[in-house]
């Protein structure tokens, strides 16, 4: 039986713009996207001759179709009609879950790329990543990954040059964030700043690591709880302090990331934050 194994890649939001509520009931968004090198391993058992498995190191997680990676490997096989006959997925998972660094859509992306490979169903990119539109809002970027702008629910991309290669370092904080409550949030006031997202775009085309991380900013920040939006900004400013470009908070949260051009700054940053979180990573871009 053919075994395949493959990376899913961690995402962070370098900016995040809520632009308003649609008639469908979800938002329209406007972020600028990066992959990171933080990822979680998948092995993916074609032909077992079994119904559909899924296991993962962490033992909370779903091991059925509620698995973001199982629907993806479902969707890609009703799609296309080709059969793997049996298919077994071991995912090991590094990134943070439920963290605002689309751990669960990267995994998804991961299977669709993998079994579109080994079932030579002949999709390219972009079509995989509109049959990931069914999957889930992230699933689409997470195909293609990179650097890019994501529009819409978040499934209408742009491509856009990479970000210059830097150290990142990643801490999550102990404490859960609601998605829907940050959204509902979000819909009760009128946000006080908004990302230069404009900005960000020409410093992508200069080339200008420096102007993107100053022009990063996620709008979730302001309407944090008060404990937790404290604690937030508390982890931006340690980073920034031990030398980081620039700091932010990914998607929903409650991840804060920095961009360092020096990686021995990023190290000392990575040893502050380990002595106070459990979450601490030291990454790169891709």
């Amino acid at each position: 039986m053919p075994t395949l194994t493959v990376e899913a890649p961690a995402k962070l939001n370098l900016t995040l713009d809520v632009l308003g509520r649609r008639a469908d009931g979800y938002h329209d968004l406007n972020m600028v996207m990066q992959s990171v090198a933080l990822s979680d391993t998948i092995t993916l058992e074609l032909g077992t001759g079994g119904p559909l498995s899924v296991r993962t190191n962490l033992g909370f997680l779903p091991n059925n179709e509620k698995n973001l990676a199982a629907a993806a490997a479902l969707a890609l096989q009703r799609e296309t009609g080709r059969d793997a006959g049996g298919l077994s997925i071991a995912i090991h998972k590094r990134i943070p879950v439920c963290a605002g660094m689309g751990g669960g859509s990267s995994d998804a992306a991961a299977v669709l790329r993998a079994l579109n490979g080994a079932l030579e169903t002949g999709l390219d990119p972009l079509e995989l990543a509109r049959l990931g539109e069914q999957v889930g809002s992230d699933v689409p970027y997470c195909v293609l990954g990179g650097t890019a702008l994501a529009q819409g629910r978040g499934e209408v991309l742009t491509p856009l040059p990479s970000l210059p290669r830097c150290a990142v370092v990643v801490c999550k904080p102990s404490f859960s964030i609601s998605t829907p409550e940050l959204f509902r949030k979000v819909d009760g006031v009128r946000l006080r700043c908004r990302p230069d997202t404009a900005g960000v775009l020409s410093a992508l085309e200069a080339g200008d690591l420096g102007g993107v991380a100053r022009r990063m900013y996620n709008v979730f920040e302001d309407v944090l709880p008060h404990r937790q939006g404290a604690e937030v900004r508390a982890i931006r400013n340690e980073l920034v302090q031990q030398g980081a470009l620039g700091a932010c908070m990914s998607g929903t949260g409650p991840t804060v990331f920095g961009l360092f051009s020096e990686r021995e700054h990023a190290e000392a940053a990575r040893e502050s934050l380990s002595q106070s979180y459990r979450t601490v990573w030291l990454t790169e871009t891709i």
